[in-house]
Protein backbone atom coordinates (compact mmCIF):
# COMPACT_ATOMS: atom_id res chain seq x y z
CA UNK A 1 0.00 0.00 0.00
CA UNK A 2 1.67 3.28 -0.97
CA UNK A 3 0.02 6.32 0.13
CA UNK A 4 0.68 9.99 -1.27
CA UNK A 5 -1.34 13.50 0.43
CA UNK A 6 -1.19 16.59 -2.13
CA UNK A 7 -1.98 19.57 -0.57
CA UNK A 8 -3.18 22.19 -3.20
CA UNK A 9 -3.22 25.88 -1.06
CA UNK A 10 -4.20 28.98 -2.95
CA UNK A 11 -5.49 32.59 -0.59
CA UNK A 12 -8.51 31.42 -0.85
CA UNK A 13 -8.76 27.64 0.08
CA UNK A 14 -6.60 24.69 0.72
CA UNK A 15 -7.30 21.41 -0.22
CA UNK A 16 -5.67 18.37 0.21
CA UNK A 17 -6.49 14.72 -1.24
CA UNK A 18 -5.21 11.61 0.07
CA UNK A 19 -4.49 8.94 -3.01
CA UNK A 20 -3.82 5.28 -2.81
CA UNK A 21 -2.01 3.50 -5.49
CA UNK A 22 -3.48 6.25 -7.90
CA UNK A 23 -7.31 6.29 -6.40
CA UNK A 24 -8.34 9.20 -4.08
CA UNK A 25 -9.78 8.11 -0.98
CA UNK A 26 -10.08 11.42 0.75
CA UNK A 27 -10.58 15.40 -0.02
CA UNK A 28 -10.31 17.80 2.62
CA UNK A 29 -11.45 21.18 2.00
CA UNK A 30 -10.79 24.60 3.97
CA UNK A 31 -11.46 27.96 3.06
CA UNK A 32 -10.28 31.25 3.98
CA UNK A 33 -13.59 32.55 4.30
CA UNK A 34 -16.29 29.77 6.90
CA UNK A 35 -13.11 28.05 8.03
CA UNK A 36 -14.05 25.21 10.05
CA UNK A 37 -14.48 25.11 13.95
CA UNK A 38 -14.11 21.48 15.19
CA UNK A 39 -11.40 21.48 17.66
CA UNK A 40 -11.72 25.30 18.94
CA UNK A 41 -12.22 26.27 22.47
CA UNK A 42 -14.48 29.11 23.34
CA UNK A 43 -16.15 30.82 26.24
CA UNK A 44 -19.63 30.53 25.31
CA UNK A 45 -22.77 31.97 27.07
CA UNK A 46 -25.91 30.00 27.86
CA UNK A 47 -28.60 31.79 25.81
CA UNK A 48 -31.05 28.96 26.26
CA UNK A 49 -32.07 25.76 28.32
CA UNK A 50 -34.09 23.32 26.96
CA UNK A 51 -35.02 20.88 30.10
CA UNK A 52 -37.46 18.39 27.39
CA UNK A 53 -34.63 18.16 25.39
CA UNK A 54 -31.90 18.00 28.09
CA UNK A 55 -29.92 20.32 26.38
CA UNK A 56 -28.41 24.15 25.75
CA UNK A 57 -28.22 26.35 22.98
CA UNK A 58 -24.71 28.13 23.89
CA UNK A 59 -23.53 31.26 21.96
CA UNK A 60 -20.14 31.34 21.00
CA UNK A 61 -19.84 34.10 18.96
CA UNK A 62 -20.28 32.13 15.78
CA UNK A 63 -23.18 33.01 13.12
CA UNK A 64 -25.62 30.38 14.71
CA UNK A 65 -26.06 29.79 18.40
CA UNK A 66 -24.14 25.89 19.27
CA UNK A 67 -25.97 22.98 20.59
CA UNK A 68 -25.13 21.56 23.99
CA UNK A 69 -26.54 17.91 25.06
CA UNK A 70 -26.59 16.94 28.88
CA UNK A 71 -24.00 14.10 28.19
CA UNK A 72 -21.50 15.96 26.46
CA UNK A 73 -21.14 17.80 30.31
CA UNK A 74 -18.19 16.81 32.01
CA UNK A 75 -18.83 15.35 35.37
CA UNK A 76 -16.96 14.50 38.06
CA UNK A 77 -16.01 10.71 38.06
CA UNK A 78 -17.20 10.57 34.25
CA UNK A 79 -13.72 9.18 32.73
CA UNK A 80 -13.87 5.93 32.25
CA UNK A 81 -17.41 5.42 32.19
CA UNK A 82 -19.89 5.29 29.31
CA UNK A 83 -23.34 6.68 28.67
CA UNK A 84 -25.00 3.49 30.31
CA UNK A 85 -23.08 4.06 33.84
CA UNK A 86 -23.82 7.61 34.06
CA UNK A 87 -26.47 8.31 36.64
CA UNK A 88 -29.37 10.55 34.97
CA UNK A 89 -29.05 14.15 35.19
CA UNK A 90 -30.95 17.09 34.60
CA UNK A 91 -29.47 19.92 32.40
CA UNK A 92 -31.00 22.61 34.24
CA UNK A 93 -28.51 20.91 37.48
CA UNK A 94 -25.62 22.57 35.47
CA UNK A 95 -26.79 25.35 33.31
CA UNK A 96 -28.90 28.19 33.47
CA UNK A 97 -28.97 31.56 31.19
CA UNK A 98 -26.53 34.20 31.41
CA UNK A 99 -24.49 31.17 32.36
CA UNK A 100 -20.50 31.61 31.10
CA UNK A 101 -18.94 28.09 30.03
CA UNK A 102 -16.28 27.09 28.32
CA UNK A 103 -16.65 24.59 25.52
CA UNK A 104 -14.72 22.57 22.47
CA UNK A 105 -16.34 22.59 19.21
CA UNK A 106 -16.81 18.63 18.17
CA UNK A 107 -19.12 18.81 15.05
CA UNK A 108 -18.71 21.43 12.81
CA UNK A 109 -22.43 23.67 11.67
CA UNK A 110 -23.94 21.20 9.44
CA UNK A 111 -27.10 22.55 7.46
CA UNK A 112 -29.12 24.63 9.02
CA UNK A 113 -28.47 22.88 12.47
CA UNK A 114 -25.23 24.68 14.37
CA UNK A 115 -22.22 23.41 16.01
CA UNK A 116 -22.08 20.54 18.44
CA UNK A 117 -20.13 21.44 21.67
CA UNK A 118 -18.84 19.49 24.43
CA UNK A 119 -17.27 20.86 28.05
CA UNK A 120 -14.59 18.09 28.25
CA UNK A 121 -11.74 19.98 26.86
CA UNK A 122 -8.71 18.50 25.27
CA UNK A 123 -5.48 19.66 22.82
CA UNK A 124 -3.87 17.47 20.30
CA UNK A 125 -0.03 17.18 19.63
CA UNK A 126 0.93 14.41 16.52
CA UNK A 127 1.50 11.65 18.99
CA UNK A 128 -0.64 12.83 22.23
CA UNK A 129 -3.82 14.52 23.04
CA UNK A 130 -4.06 16.34 26.25
CA UNK A 131 -7.04 15.85 28.39
CA UNK A 132 -7.04 18.58 31.32
CA UNK A 133 -9.71 17.69 33.43
CA UNK A 134 -9.77 14.19 33.68
CA UNK A 135 -6.77 11.80 35.06
CA UNK A 136 -7.24 8.81 32.11
CA UNK A 137 -4.35 7.41 30.16
CA UNK A 138 -5.14 5.22 27.37
CA UNK A 139 -3.60 4.11 24.38
CA UNK A 140 -5.47 4.07 21.02
CA UNK A 141 -6.88 0.97 20.01
CA UNK A 142 -5.55 0.26 16.18
CA UNK A 143 -1.67 -0.38 18.23
CA UNK A 144 -3.03 -3.61 18.94
CA UNK A 145 0.76 -5.11 20.25
CA UNK A 146 0.61 -5.11 23.95
CA UNK A 147 4.79 -5.00 24.25
CA UNK A 148 4.47 -1.78 22.36
CA UNK A 149 1.40 -0.33 24.43
CA UNK A 150 3.04 -1.07 28.02
CA UNK A 151 6.30 0.61 26.36
CA UNK A 152 4.50 3.98 26.00
CA UNK A 153 2.55 4.51 28.74
CA UNK A 154 6.12 3.59 31.07
CA UNK A 155 7.58 6.07 28.85
CA UNK A 156 4.36 8.08 29.12
CA UNK A 157 4.62 8.31 33.03
CA UNK A 158 8.50 9.14 33.11
CA UNK A 159 8.03 11.93 31.06
CA UNK A 160 5.59 13.73 33.20
CA UNK A 161 7.19 12.33 36.13
CA UNK A 162 10.22 14.31 35.13
CA UNK A 163 8.26 17.27 33.73
CA UNK A 164 6.36 17.66 36.85
CA UNK A 165 3.39 17.09 35.11
CA UNK A 166 1.52 14.55 36.73
CA UNK A 167 -0.72 16.22 38.02
CA UNK A 168 -1.32 17.75 34.12
CA UNK A 169 -4.60 15.90 33.47
CA UNK A 170 -5.48 12.36 31.48
CA UNK A 171 -3.91 11.53 27.95
CA UNK A 172 -4.42 9.25 25.18
CA UNK A 173 -1.01 7.96 23.39
CA UNK A 174 -2.54 8.78 19.75
CA UNK A 175 -1.76 5.58 16.88
CA UNK A 176 0.81 7.87 15.48
CA UNK A 177 2.96 7.48 18.78
CA UNK A 178 3.80 3.48 17.63
CA UNK A 179 7.46 2.80 17.57
CA UNK A 180 8.26 6.54 18.71
CA UNK A 181 11.13 7.18 21.25
CA UNK A 182 11.53 8.55 24.60
CA UNK A 183 12.77 12.22 23.50
CA UNK A 184 9.31 12.37 21.18
CA UNK A 185 7.21 11.61 23.62
CA UNK A 186 8.83 14.14 25.85
CA UNK A 187 8.54 17.18 23.34
CA UNK A 188 4.92 16.93 22.94
CA UNK A 189 4.85 16.44 26.31
CA UNK A 190 6.50 19.62 26.72
CA UNK A 191 4.89 21.42 24.14
CA UNK A 192 1.13 20.54 25.20
CA UNK A 193 2.42 21.64 29.18
CA UNK A 194 3.26 25.28 27.47
CA UNK A 195 -0.05 25.07 25.07
CA UNK A 196 -2.38 24.72 28.43
CA UNK A 197 -1.03 26.96 30.46
CA UNK A 198 -1.63 29.79 27.51
CA UNK A 199 -5.17 28.39 27.18
CA UNK A 200 -6.07 28.60 30.76
CA UNK A 201 -4.24 32.36 30.87
CA UNK A 202 -6.46 33.53 28.23
CA UNK A 203 -9.58 32.08 29.91
CA UNK A 204 -9.33 34.09 33.18
CA UNK A 205 -9.95 37.45 31.71
CA UNK A 206 -12.28 35.99 28.34
CA UNK A 207 -15.29 37.71 27.74
CA UNK A 208 -18.38 35.23 26.24
CA UNK A 209 -18.19 34.30 22.79
CA UNK A 210 -14.06 35.17 22.69
CA UNK A 211 -11.85 32.35 21.24
CA UNK A 212 -9.30 30.58 23.87
CA UNK A 213 -7.69 28.05 21.34
CA UNK A 214 -7.82 27.53 17.56
CA UNK A 215 -7.03 24.15 15.90
CA UNK A 216 -4.35 24.10 13.14
CA UNK A 217 -5.13 25.39 9.48
CA UNK A 218 -5.56 22.31 7.09
CA UNK A 219 -2.28 22.15 5.72
CA UNK A 220 -0.75 22.28 9.21
CA UNK A 221 -2.88 19.73 10.49
CA UNK A 222 -2.32 17.19 7.48
CA UNK A 223 1.42 16.63 8.33
CA UNK A 224 0.21 16.46 12.20
CA UNK A 225 -2.68 14.41 11.42
CA UNK A 226 -2.70 12.52 8.05
CA UNK A 227 1.15 11.33 7.78
CA UNK A 228 0.84 8.43 9.07
CA UNK A 229 3.48 5.24 8.48
CA UNK A 230 2.20 4.61 4.89
CA UNK A 231 2.26 7.99 3.49
CA UNK A 232 5.59 8.34 1.29
CA UNK A 233 5.27 11.42 -0.41
CA UNK A 234 3.66 14.81 0.70
CA UNK A 235 3.26 16.90 -2.47
CA UNK A 236 2.88 20.73 -1.71
CA UNK A 237 2.20 23.19 -4.93
CA UNK A 238 2.33 26.58 -2.95
CA UNK A 239 6.45 27.82 -2.41
CA UNK A 240 5.01 29.42 0.98
CA UNK A 241 2.72 26.71 2.32
CA UNK A 242 5.85 24.33 1.57
CA UNK A 243 7.79 26.71 3.51
CA UNK A 244 5.45 26.89 6.56
CA UNK A 245 4.71 23.04 6.70
CA UNK A 246 8.67 22.44 6.50
CA UNK A 247 8.83 24.86 9.71
CA UNK A 248 6.42 23.20 11.72
CA UNK A 249 7.58 19.64 10.93
CA UNK A 250 11.30 21.11 12.21
CA UNK A 251 9.68 22.49 15.37
CA UNK A 252 7.19 19.52 15.84
CA UNK A 253 7.49 16.52 13.76
CA UNK A 254 10.76 16.22 12.54
CA UNK A 255 10.15 12.78 11.15
CA UNK A 256 8.08 14.27 8.46
CA UNK A 257 10.14 16.61 6.92
CA UNK A 258 11.67 14.02 4.55
CA UNK A 259 8.75 13.46 3.19
CA UNK A 260 7.29 16.85 2.27
CA UNK A 261 8.43 17.73 -1.70
CA UNK A 262 7.49 21.22 -3.47
CA UNK A 263 6.01 20.64 -6.56
CA UNK A 264 6.50 23.09 -9.42
CA UNK A 265 4.80 21.69 -12.48
CA UNK A 266 3.11 23.48 -15.00
CA UNK A 267 0.04 21.36 -14.90
CA UNK A 268 -1.71 21.83 -11.80
CA UNK A 269 -1.27 19.42 -8.84
CA UNK A 270 -4.85 17.81 -8.44
CA UNK A 271 -5.51 17.65 -12.38
CA UNK A 272 -2.32 15.72 -12.56
CA UNK A 273 -3.56 12.90 -10.26
CA UNK A 274 -6.94 12.61 -11.11
CA UNK A 275 -8.49 14.37 -8.27
CA UNK A 276 -10.17 17.19 -10.18
CA UNK A 277 -12.25 14.10 -12.21
CA UNK A 278 -12.84 12.28 -8.87
CA UNK A 279 -14.35 15.86 -7.06
CA UNK A 280 -16.44 15.87 -10.38
CA UNK A 281 -17.49 12.70 -10.54
CA UNK A 282 -18.73 13.09 -6.33
CA UNK A 283 -20.86 15.52 -6.97
CA UNK A 284 -22.99 13.36 -9.12
CA UNK A 285 -25.41 10.82 -8.58
CA UNK A 286 -24.31 7.95 -10.52
CA UNK A 287 -21.33 6.05 -9.76
CA UNK A 288 -20.10 3.49 -12.83
CA UNK A 289 -18.77 0.72 -11.89
CA UNK A 290 -16.37 -0.77 -14.22
CA UNK A 291 -17.77 -4.17 -14.63
CA UNK A 292 -20.98 -1.93 -16.16
CA UNK A 293 -23.33 -2.00 -12.99
CA UNK A 294 -23.25 1.41 -11.05
CA UNK A 295 -24.17 3.38 -8.36
CA UNK A 296 -26.86 5.61 -7.48
CA UNK A 297 -26.11 8.07 -4.24
CA UNK A 298 -29.17 10.13 -2.92
CA UNK A 299 -28.28 12.41 -0.03
CA UNK A 300 -31.15 13.67 2.03
CA UNK A 301 -31.06 15.48 5.07
CA UNK A 302 -32.54 12.22 7.29
CA UNK A 303 -29.79 9.49 5.51
CA UNK A 304 -27.94 8.60 2.63
CA UNK A 305 -29.25 5.88 0.20
CA UNK A 306 -27.29 4.34 -2.38
CA UNK A 307 -28.87 2.12 -4.74
CA UNK A 308 -27.42 -1.12 -6.77
CA UNK A 309 -27.88 -1.57 -10.11
CA UNK A 310 -26.19 -4.36 -12.92
CA UNK A 311 -27.01 -2.08 -15.56
CA UNK A 312 -25.27 -3.41 -18.35
CA UNK A 313 -23.43 -6.38 -17.26
CA UNK A 314 -24.80 -9.09 -17.73
CA UNK A 315 -22.65 -11.77 -16.42
CA UNK A 316 -20.78 -15.00 -18.16
CA UNK A 317 -22.50 -17.99 -16.19
CA UNK A 318 -25.55 -17.20 -14.57
CA UNK A 319 -28.02 -14.96 -12.84
CA UNK A 320 -26.85 -15.49 -9.14
CA UNK A 321 -23.04 -15.27 -10.04
CA UNK A 322 -24.00 -12.00 -12.36
CA UNK A 323 -26.06 -10.27 -9.06
CA UNK A 324 -22.98 -11.67 -6.78
CA UNK A 325 -20.42 -10.15 -8.54
CA UNK A 326 -21.52 -6.50 -8.66
CA UNK A 327 -22.68 -6.32 -5.61
CA UNK A 328 -19.01 -7.49 -4.36
CA UNK A 329 -17.70 -4.74 -6.66
CA UNK A 330 -19.94 -2.13 -5.51
CA UNK A 331 -19.57 -2.77 -1.69
CA UNK A 332 -15.47 -2.10 -2.37
CA UNK A 333 -16.25 0.97 -4.20
CA UNK A 334 -19.33 2.58 -2.17
CA UNK A 335 -17.20 2.65 0.57
CA UNK A 336 -14.70 4.55 -1.17
CA UNK A 337 -17.37 7.05 -2.06
CA UNK A 338 -18.59 7.62 1.41
CA UNK A 339 -14.97 8.65 2.18
CA UNK A 340 -14.34 10.80 -0.99
CA UNK A 341 -18.34 12.68 -0.31
CA UNK A 342 -17.66 12.74 3.11
CA UNK A 343 -20.90 11.13 3.80
CA UNK A 344 -22.34 10.52 7.35
CA UNK A 345 -25.18 10.09 9.48
CA UNK A 346 -27.41 7.14 8.43
CA UNK A 347 -27.01 4.99 5.13
CA UNK A 348 -28.74 2.53 3.86
CA UNK A 349 -28.06 -0.18 0.98
CA UNK A 350 -30.12 -1.76 -1.38
CA UNK A 351 -27.90 -4.21 -3.04
CA UNK A 352 -29.49 -6.52 -5.68
CA UNK A 353 -31.51 -9.13 -4.23
CA UNK A 354 -29.78 -11.99 -3.65
CA UNK A 355 -31.42 -15.16 -2.97
CA UNK A 356 -28.38 -17.27 -1.26
CA UNK A 357 -27.69 -16.56 2.10
CA UNK A 358 -23.92 -17.25 1.42
CA UNK A 359 -24.13 -14.17 -1.13
CA UNK A 360 -25.62 -12.25 1.17
CA UNK A 361 -22.43 -13.25 3.93
CA UNK A 362 -20.49 -12.39 1.37
CA UNK A 363 -21.14 -9.18 0.44
CA UNK A 364 -21.24 -8.08 4.21
CA UNK A 365 -17.88 -8.92 4.69
CA UNK A 366 -16.65 -7.34 1.58
CA UNK A 367 -18.59 -4.31 2.94
CA UNK A 368 -17.15 -4.57 6.45
CA UNK A 369 -13.50 -5.34 5.18
CA UNK A 370 -13.79 -2.12 3.15
CA UNK A 371 -14.96 0.06 5.88
CA UNK A 372 -12.25 -0.93 7.99
CA UNK A 373 -9.89 1.53 6.36
CA UNK A 374 -12.20 4.66 7.01
CA UNK A 375 -10.76 6.56 9.87
CA UNK A 376 -14.26 7.65 10.41
CA UNK A 377 -16.01 5.31 13.28
CA UNK A 378 -18.89 3.53 11.42
CA UNK A 379 -21.02 0.54 12.51
CA UNK A 380 -22.87 -2.28 9.71
CA UNK A 381 -26.02 -4.06 10.62
CA UNK A 382 -26.82 -7.55 8.80
CA UNK A 383 -28.95 -7.54 5.62
CA UNK A 384 -32.16 -6.96 6.41
CA UNK A 385 -35.35 -8.81 5.34
CA UNK A 386 -35.92 -6.83 2.26
CA UNK A 387 -32.23 -6.95 1.68
CA UNK A 388 -30.92 -3.99 2.67
CA UNK A 389 -27.95 -3.07 4.92
CA UNK A 390 -27.94 -0.43 7.38
CA UNK A 391 -24.35 1.47 8.30
CA UNK A 392 -23.77 4.51 10.47
CA UNK A 393 -20.49 6.72 10.19
CA UNK A 394 -19.76 9.56 12.02
CA UNK A 395 -20.08 13.09 10.64
CA UNK A 396 -18.40 15.90 12.22
CA UNK A 397 -18.05 18.48 8.86
CA UNK A 398 -20.08 18.87 6.05
CA UNK A 399 -20.21 16.20 3.24
CA UNK A 400 -18.48 17.36 -0.45
CA UNK A 401 -21.75 18.18 -2.01
CA UNK A 402 -22.79 20.51 1.15
CA UNK A 403 -19.37 22.04 0.99
CA UNK A 404 -19.49 23.03 -2.87
CA UNK A 405 -22.92 23.30 -4.17
CA UNK A 406 -26.26 25.07 -2.80
CA UNK A 407 -29.75 24.35 -3.86
CA UNK A 408 -30.98 25.10 -7.16
CA UNK A 409 -32.82 28.12 -7.69
CA UNK A 410 -35.23 26.91 -10.26
CA UNK A 411 -36.15 23.92 -8.82
CA UNK A 412 -35.76 24.32 -4.58
CA UNK A 413 -33.17 21.61 -4.63
CA UNK A 414 -36.13 19.13 -5.15
CA UNK A 415 -34.10 17.68 -8.18
CA UNK A 416 -36.71 18.07 -10.84
CA UNK A 417 -38.91 20.35 -12.21
CA UNK A 418 -42.79 20.74 -12.88
CA UNK A 419 -43.53 19.20 -17.01
CA UNK A 420 -45.15 21.78 -19.32
CA UNK A 421 -48.20 19.95 -19.81
CA UNK A 422 -48.29 20.11 -15.73
CA UNK A 423 -47.46 23.80 -15.45
CA UNK A 424 -50.14 24.30 -18.72
CA UNK A 425 -53.03 22.82 -16.08
CA UNK A 426 -51.92 25.11 -13.55
CA UNK A 427 -52.04 28.42 -16.14
CA UNK A 428 -55.42 27.15 -17.15
CA UNK A 429 -56.73 26.61 -13.90
CA UNK A 430 -55.57 30.43 -12.62
CA UNK A 431 -56.75 31.79 -15.94
CA UNK A 432 -60.57 30.73 -14.56
CA UNK A 433 -59.96 32.07 -11.25
CA UNK A 434 -59.21 35.33 -12.79
CA UNK A 435 -61.98 34.92 -15.37
CA UNK A 436 -64.15 35.01 -11.80
CA UNK A 437 -62.24 37.83 -10.26
CA UNK A 438 -62.13 40.07 -12.65
CA UNK A 439 -64.26 41.74 -15.37
CA UNK A 440 -61.96 42.45 -18.32
CA UNK A 441 -61.63 41.43 -21.68
CA UNK A 442 -58.08 40.07 -22.57
CA UNK A 443 -55.44 38.23 -20.56
CA UNK A 444 -51.49 38.28 -21.48
CA UNK A 445 -49.71 34.94 -20.05
CA UNK A 446 -45.74 35.67 -19.53
CA UNK A 447 -44.26 31.93 -19.37
CA UNK A 448 -41.28 29.45 -20.46
CA UNK A 449 -40.48 29.35 -23.95
CA UNK A 450 -41.56 25.26 -23.75
CA UNK A 451 -44.79 25.94 -21.88
CA UNK A 452 -45.91 28.72 -24.60
CA UNK A 453 -45.33 26.25 -27.10
CA UNK A 454 -46.64 23.40 -25.83
CA UNK A 455 -49.86 26.07 -25.01
CA UNK A 456 -50.13 27.16 -28.74
CA UNK A 457 -50.06 23.62 -30.10
CA UNK A 458 -50.88 19.96 -28.50
CA UNK A 459 -52.88 22.31 -25.80
CA UNK A 460 -54.44 24.44 -28.58
CA UNK A 461 -58.32 23.26 -28.67
CA UNK A 462 -58.23 23.06 -25.35
CA UNK A 463 -56.90 26.71 -25.19
CA UNK A 464 -60.02 27.75 -27.61
CA UNK A 465 -62.76 25.99 -25.50
CA UNK A 466 -60.88 28.04 -22.68
CA UNK A 467 -61.34 31.16 -24.01
CA UNK A 468 -65.14 30.54 -25.32
CA UNK A 469 -65.76 29.46 -21.36
CA UNK A 470 -64.41 32.44 -20.34
CA UNK A 471 -65.38 34.67 -22.59
CA UNK A 472 -61.77 36.33 -22.99
CA UNK A 473 -59.32 36.42 -25.63
CA UNK A 474 -55.79 35.00 -24.15
CA UNK A 475 -52.52 35.79 -25.80
CA UNK A 476 -49.23 34.67 -24.87
CA UNK A 477 -45.64 35.78 -24.60
CA UNK A 478 -42.09 33.63 -24.51
CA UNK A 479 -39.85 35.30 -21.72
CA UNK A 480 -36.22 33.80 -21.55
CA UNK A 481 -35.28 34.50 -18.14
CA UNK A 482 -38.43 32.29 -16.58
CA UNK A 483 -37.94 28.84 -15.26
CA UNK A 484 -40.24 26.24 -16.47
CA UNK A 485 -42.46 26.20 -13.60
CA UNK A 486 -42.62 30.37 -13.49
CA UNK A 487 -45.59 32.45 -14.98
CA UNK A 488 -47.86 35.03 -14.93
CA UNK A 489 -51.08 36.19 -16.01
CA UNK A 490 -51.38 40.02 -17.00
CA UNK A 491 -54.48 41.41 -16.98
CA UNK A 492 -55.10 43.59 -19.97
Amino acid sequence: MSEEILVNITPMETRVALVDNGATQDVYIERAVGRGIVGNIYVGKVVRVLPGMQAAFVDIGVERTSFLHVKDILLPGDEGRDDRERPAQSITDHLHEGKKVIVQVTKDPLGTKGARLTTQLSVSTRFLVLMPQTDHVGVSQLIEDSAERERLQAILADGLAAEDMTDAGGFILRTAAEGVSTDELVADLRFLKRLWAAVSARAENADAGELLYEDLPLHLRTVRDLARAAVTRIYVDSREGFAAMRRFCEDYVPQVAGLLQHYSGERPLFELHGVEDEIQRALQRKVELKSGGYLIVDQTEAMTTIDVNTGSFVGRRNQAETILKTNLEAASALARQLRVRNLGGIIIVDFIDMADAEHRRQVQRTLEKAMQRDPARNQITGVSELGLIEMTRKRTRESLERLLCEDCPVCDGRGSLKTAETVCYEIFREIIRDARAYENDNLLVLAAQPVVDRLVDEESSNLADLEEFTAKTISFRAEPSYSQEHFDIILL
